[in-house]
């Protein structure tokens, strides 16, 4: 029997916590070593253990994979949360690729100055009430269903609100303007494993603080 899957990052989200979120989805237990050091990092460039010198890397069923899409798309196949044929994974592509925009804005804003981030503040509610939640809602009104594609929980699903969590932070009524993912956020976040992950004590990580963005800085000699 393999072994859970071991993650290597930081102590905080960046790039790594979409993946403890699917992998907590799918109700898989995995192990975590965080990186704290250069020395460790270096370690791992010199054992050959990151293809492209890049984290995250995650250990899974033999493998060393690097490359977030890649890893992600892995584990949504291994745990049929990818679509049951080939148009739902383009649509559950297509909707997390959308997600992944919004939450592209929010990946750099720990590392930005006090100034910079109300800016950025303001730039990432703008994108997501104007842009991305309408597209969301239109997609949950046309086709009626519980769920983003085929009325089926998928990736798409726990992207999504793990976007809208992200957004949340920044603007904590942002949602008040769009009814069906009011209910579709209260829906997901009741998923057992999801509803698991949202308890305090989980490997979810909280917003990234003032030693999260040192320790990242130090390792990647960020200076």
């Amino acid at each position: 029997m393999a072994g859970k899957p071991k993650l290597y990052y930081f102590d905080g989200r960046g790039k790594m916590e979409s993946i403890r979120w699917l992998l907590a989805a799918a109700g898989v237990e995995f192990e975590e070593e965080f990186l704290e050091t250069r020395e460790q990092y270096e370690k791992l460039l010199q054992g050959g253990s990151l293809l492209f010198q890049q984290v995250p890397m995650v250990e899974i069923d033999g493998m060393k994979m690097v490359q977030t899409r890649a890893i992600l798309n892995y584990i949504a196949a291994k745990y049929n949360l990818y679509g049951k044929d080939l148009k739902e994974r383009a649509l559950i592509d297509m909707y997390v690729g959308g997600t992944d925009d919004l939450m592209g804005l929010m990946l750099m804003f720990p590392f930005l100055s006090a100034e910079d981030k109300e800016k950025q503040r303001a730039v990432i509610v703008q994108k997501a009430t104007t842009r991305y939640f309408p597209a969301y809602e239109k997609v949950l009104k046309d086709h009626g269903q519980d769920f983003l594609v085929g009325n089926n929980f998928s990736w798409a699903d726990v992207h999504l609100l793990e976007a809208i969590l992200m957004v949340e932070e920044k603007k904590s009524d942002v949602l008040s303007g769009f009814p069906r993912l009011q209910v579709f956020k209260a829906r997901i976040s009741s998923i057992p494993t999801i509803k698991k992950f949202l308890e305090p004590g989980s490997q979810r990580k909280p917003i990234s603080d003032d030693k999260y963005v040192a320790t990242v800085r130090r390792v990647l000699l960020m200076y």
